[in-house]
């Protein structure tokens, strides 16, 4: 079959499942890697900690460590060619903290991508796996954790002899990641690096990087942009001048996309994966210097191609993993916009559960009262900490995430610990303040339900008491911790929160 037929076959079968779909929760029989092997541009890697890239996969999607005795467990999904069984990594991590160690390939290419520091791939000293629970999200009504880097997080793989295009080869490539958790430290990509692990030469890297670094100057803006690492830079366009084509991209879910044919052009596409198609930012020569391409064939997630083997340093760079693939071959238009399209028909951010239409991600919480954010105190990760009301400074400790569980109630996650609102001893007495940051047990007393009030904030009742989060006392000041009080169910009071 011709590349053409085999693209146009392709967008037949995806426009028969998306007119034929019932509840999105089903990939109803093709992922991102059957419409690039339609396309004539065969994975030869997929990794996810969401959901299968194939229609047909059912091998385990990642593996988590808890740190209570150190045992591992892969974590598979629900059904061939489904979504992640979360339910697995709950019950595995209960009571305890959980880090990923791996995610598996999906390709068959064993292109497997541990974490650096580990024993597959020893790293420095400063590098470590991400936390397991830091996120979780909805992909067509079920539960999904991400795989959220911060600094010192990175995952690699040499696989110059197992399928990633080396020198001049052409490839693809996608992600899923987040606009909401980005920074710009070097540096978030995701593709073909230096199977040395250093910074080799123009043209020996050829990732996607998503971030708000502005690396030659000059930028409109603060990002983030989808831009190009191809080593020695990041490139926003053809050249290390600002490209007036880009565009940031803030959506909780965003698609990056990043092709090269190895010897005269690339292109960099961008677009929200919830909705829409792509915007192309660049397509054109490649910049001075990298023609031709100097590929290596190893594979980064999370870090820049010169970071993290032993001795050296860490990764700088923060963001948010959900699900990418590397091609072999130079995808054409068709075949891209038929997966933006499967991403935009798998259903990020779309949950079955009843959360009372709380707005999903992270959101700092404000008083309706005094204009004061809930607060982790002390900015710690220990468990027990107390919840209180500080001012508000955008900080993690400040962040929380509604964890849509069952008849409308859920958790609230703090970002900064992965840990959930809860209060001490499952205590049902109103009037103490007895809510803390607990780890995540399912337990009825860390499981509020949403319940919106007249003027857009939210009041958050306690699944166990019956009784509504609530500022002690009604105070005002900074550092007042939290308790539980019968509801007021009225706006603007102690027990109202304005996501922002």
């Amino acid at each position: 079959m011709a590349a053409a037929a085999r693209v146009v076959a392709a967008l037949a079968l995806l426009i028969t499942v998306v007119s034929s779909w019932s509840a999105p929760a089903s990939a109803a029989g093709t992922g991102p890697c059957d419409i690039y092997a339609s396309g004539g541009t065969p994975c030869i890697a997929a990794h996810s900690t969401v959901r299968a890239l194939y229609g047909s996969y059912e091998g385990s999607l990642y593996q988590v460590r808890r740190s209570s005795d150190n045992t591992t467990r892969n974590i598979g999904m629900l059904s061939a060619g489904g979504h992640a069984d979360a339910a697995a990594q709950d019950s595995f991590c209960a009571g305890t903290t959980c880090v990923i160690t791996v995610v598996y390939d999906q390709s068959g290419h064993g292109n497997d991508l541990w974490y650096q520091g580990s024993s597959v791939v020893p790293g420095s000293s400063q590098s470590s796996p991400a936390k397991a629970t830091t996120e979780s999200l909805a992909v067509g009504g079920d539960k999904a954790y991400s795989l959220y880097i911060n600094p010192g997080n990175s995952y690699w793989r040499d696989g110059h002899l197992t399928g990633v295009p080396t020198g001049t080869g052409p490839e693809g490539m996608y992600m899923v990641t987040s606009g909401t958790h980005v920074n710009g430290g070097c540096c978030f990509d995701y593709g073909n690096s230096e199977t040395t692990r250093k910074a080799d030469a123009a043209g020996a890297m050829d990732a996607i990087n998503f971030s708000t670094s502005c690396w030659f100057g000059g930028c409109s803006g603060s990002g983030p942009w989808v831009q190009a690492d191809l080593e020695w830079g990041l490139y926003p366009g053809g050249s290390q001048s600002w490209n007036p084509n880009q565009r940031a991209f803030t959506n909780r879910y965003v698609t990056a996309m990043l092709k090269n044919n190895g010897t005269t052009r690339f292109a960099i596409k961008g677009g929200s994966a919830q909705s829409g198609g792509l915007t192309t930012l660049w397509d054109g020569g490649l910049p001075s210097g990298y023609n031709p391409m100097k590929k290596q064939g190893a594979i980064v997630l999370g870090s820049g191609g010169d970071c993290c083997k032993p001795g050296g340093g860490a990764n700088l760079s923060a963001g948010t993993f959900y699900e990418g693939a590397m091609v072999a071959g130079y995808p054409s238009d068709a075949t891209e916009n038929a997966v933006q399209a499967n991403l935009v028909a798998a259903g990020y951010g779309t949950s079955s559960g009843d959360s009372g239409a709380f707005p999903g991600g992270y959101h700092s919480l404000v008083v309706g009262n005094d204009g004061l954010c809930l607060d982790v105190f002390g900015n710690t990760s220990a468990a027990g900490a107390a919840i209180d009301q500080w001012s508000c400074n955008g900080q993690s400790n400040q962040q929380f995430q509604f964890v849509a569980g069952s008849n409308g109630y859920g958790e609230l996650q703090a970002q900064n610990s992965g840990l959930v609102v809860g209060v001490s001893g499952g205590s049902t007495a109103q009037g103490s303040p007895d809510i803390v940051q607990q780890a995540r047990s399912g337990a009825a007393s860390t499981m509020w339900k949403p319940v919106q009030q007249s003027d857009g904030s939210w009041s958050f009742q306690n699944q166990n008491s019956g009784l509504c989060l609530d500022v002690y006392g009604a105070g005002s000041n900074q550092g007042q911790q939290l308790d539980q009080w019968p509801c007021k169910n009225a706006a603007g009071t102690n027990q109202d929160f304005i996501p922002r």
